[in-house]
């Protein structure tokens, strides 16, 4: 014993000061453990021991050099850039005379911090750029697109609060998970940007739970209720609920499922208003589609839609020009919305139809996402008029409006959001894991044609640079 002492002090101390030092000299630390053990001066539990005690030292003098209290167990900062071409195309048959074609150069930059503390609990913020939608003087940055445009002679652009959250996981075994989430979120919902654009973030409370029957079969829950529009001068505000199902199954080591049910309930949708130049709107108007009794006036039908999803994932062992293991997926996607209202017979846009479907089926080979991978992916869409809110849904795919869709008059020119059809295809490389570059276009047409319009096909390119950190 009198001979392990002397060393194991010794040891101790060395590690001691290296646990004051950077991560990278805390790695050297482990490194040393591991040597130690393999010459047999110290045993397996000893070094495991030393590594415990070093660890203990190192949290405490990070939190006394960061001030940090003492229940954060860890502090994490993230983010994104993405560099982005976006050309937009009609020919002169869908714009007539007021054809426009419109090149674009586009960045989105979002950052943020989370903290992770004791008792199983996390908060964090992030920010983002975006381009302010309020038609008045408060501001209001765009909810489903973080993009903001390179112009104005290199004017200072703005910056918004993208999430501002508290996260409780008050459950957390092998079989079973809970977790509460409030404030500004990341979606908790599973959904493709067919329902939500992949950068809205909603406002509320939200419930996560699964269950792991086994090896190869989990279930899902989620749940949230989410405010869309506060009013000041009525009880009636604006609110979302959602529930959700999954069933995500692993049949073996090359097939995978993935199957959804799920429902959304909108409420007081009178209150769902955009607003004309120079007041403040309820909610801002990004997107068009669904049918209104006017440019900025109340929708014409209820949204409840039931949305069933699915995918089968087939993994080979591996393919040419791809590193590792090679996923081929086939999904699908149907939405009916029951509460769609027939139009209006007075509506520009399908008068007297009742158009509240949706479908959405495609493939994507690979993955892009780590270095070397690659993805193409290929879907065709059906997205009628009142499936869905327009505000919520991929502000990327769209069409081209010769004539107005409202009555009223309002809203032509290129328009993204609902009553549209066409072809979504995508092609991105990752040349390194920090690094992703992609090729994306759409080409969109109108489900329904405003009067006298006789096209409304549109082609829309990105060509995108994603860095991550």
């Amino acid at each position: 014993m009198k001979h392990f002492l002397k060393p194991t002090v010794l040891v101790a101390g060395a590690l001691g000061a290296l646990a004051l030092a950077p991560s990278t000299q805390a790695q050297t630390a482990d490194a040393l453990i591991d040597k130690l053990i393999e010459k047999g001066v110290l045993t397996s539990k000893e070094g495991q021991a030393l590594r415990e005690e070093t660890d203990k030292d190192f949290s405490r003098a990070y939190q006394a050099k960061s001030g940090l209290p003492d229940w954060v167990t860890a502090l994490r900062i993230g983010g994104d850039v993405r560099l982005r071409y976006d050309g937009i195309y009609q020919d002169p048959d869908s714009g007539g005379v007021n054809s426009v074609d419109r090149n674009r150069l586009r960045y989105r930059m979002r950052v943020g911090v989370t903290a992770t503390m004791m008792d199983d609990m996390e908060v964090g913020f992030r920010f983002t750029s975006a381009e302010n939608k309020s038609t008045g003087n408060n501001g209001m940055g765009d909810p489903i697109s973080g993009n903001d445009t390179l112009t104005s002679n290199a004017s200072k652009k703005s910056l918004w609060i993208d999430l501002a959250y508290a996260k409780w996981q008050m459950l957390n075994r092998p079989d079973w998970s809970a977790t509460f989430i409030g404030g500004k979120m990341e979606n908790p919902f599973v959904f493709d940007e067919v329902v939500f654009d992949g950068d809205y973030t909603p406002e509320g409370l939200a419930f996560q739970s699964g269950y792991t029957v086994n090896d190869q079969h989990a279930l899902k829950f989620n749940t949230g209720l989410f405010s869309l529009a506060e009013i000041a001068a009525s009880s009636h505000d604006a609110y979302l609920f959602g529930a959700q199902l999954r069933w995500e199954a692993n049949w073996s080591q090359h097939w995978a499922s993935s199957l959804g049910l799920s429902g959304l309930a909108f409420s007081d949708k009178q209150n769902l208003t955009h607003a004309a130049a120079g007041v403040n709107p309820n909610v801002p108007d990004v997107s068009r589609g669904n049918t209104r009794v006017s440019s900025v006036g109340a929708l014409t039908s209820s949204f409840n839609p039931i949305i069933v999803d699915g995918s089968v994932t087939w993994t080979r062992e591996s393919f040419p020009f791809y590193p590792g293991a090679f996923p081929i997926k086939f999904m699908a996607e149907y939405i009916n919305n029951p509460a769609a209202s027939p139009n209006l017979a007075t509506s520009p846009i399908g008068p007297g139809k009742t158009r509240g479907e949706a479908y959405n089926i495609g493939m994507q080979l690979g993955k892009s996402g780590k270095r070397g991978t690659w993805d193409l992916t290929y879907k065709w869409k059906w997205l009628e008029s009142n499936y869905m809110f327009e505000e919520m849904v991929d502000s990327d795919h769209g069409g081209w409006y010769q004539a107005s869709p409202f009555v009223g008059g309002g809203g032509t020119g290129y328009g993204a959001g609902t009553n549209l059809r066409g072809h979504y295809m995508r092609a991105a490389y990752s040349p390194y894991d920090s690094l992703t570059l992609s090729v994306t276009y759409y080409l969109f047409g109108l489900i329904d044609k405003p009067a006298g319009a006789s096209s409304s096909t549109a082609g829309r390119i990105q060509v995108d640079a994603a860095f991550k950190f």
